[in-house]
């Protein structure tokens, strides 16, 4: 089982490092088409990954997924936000400002700010239905895919120089 649990995450980081950095290349073609099927793609591992770690009854799957969906969506909206803020980071790398340098810091910290009042707000709708140990154990799953996601992200990213 947990030969089977490292592929599904190892297939999530890959899906995100293409996502992320191979999608441009998609982007040429059929930018919206082909950015939604890797989207797709990655919510659907995701899901999946959560699914066979979670252990849900078939009464806590019947409340936990309408919330997950919920959760999802809003964290999409994060995740869309630094998506634009890598792409205006890459644009303007090679002619970094102090100003642009500044402005990229205070929207990544404001990102890093909403993303942990998005978990503090749906803290209370996972409490709501499920037990507490299910509820950790849900937060732990979203750390290591987001832990995932930022390795990729710092492996891929040069330093401002």
């Amino acid at each position: 089982m947990q030969g089977k649990l490292i592929n599904i995450l190892l297939t999530i980081t890959l899906t995100i490092t293409f996502f992320g950095f191979a999608g441009n290349a998609l982007a040429q073609d059929k930018p919206a088409d082909n950015m939604e099927i890797v989207k797709e793609k990655i919510r659907t591992d995701k899901k999946l990954f959560i699914a066979t770690n979670m252990r849900l009854t078939e009464t806590d799957a019947k409340e936990f997924w309408p919330v997950y969906e919920t959760y999802q969506t809003e964290l999409g909206k994060l995740v869309e936000r630094e998506i634009k803020l890598i792409e205006n980071f890459a644009a303007n790398f090679e002619t970094m400002s102090d100003d642009l340098a500044k402005n990229l810091l205070d929207n990544s910290l404001s990102i890093d700010s909403d993303y942990q009042k998005l978990r503090q707000t749906y803290l209370a709708k996972f409490r709501g239905v499920l037990p507490d140990k299910k509820v950790a154990r849900y937060y732990q799953l979203e750390s290591k895919i987001n832990a995932v996601f930022e390795y990729e992200l710092a492996r891929k990213i040069p330093l401002v120089q």
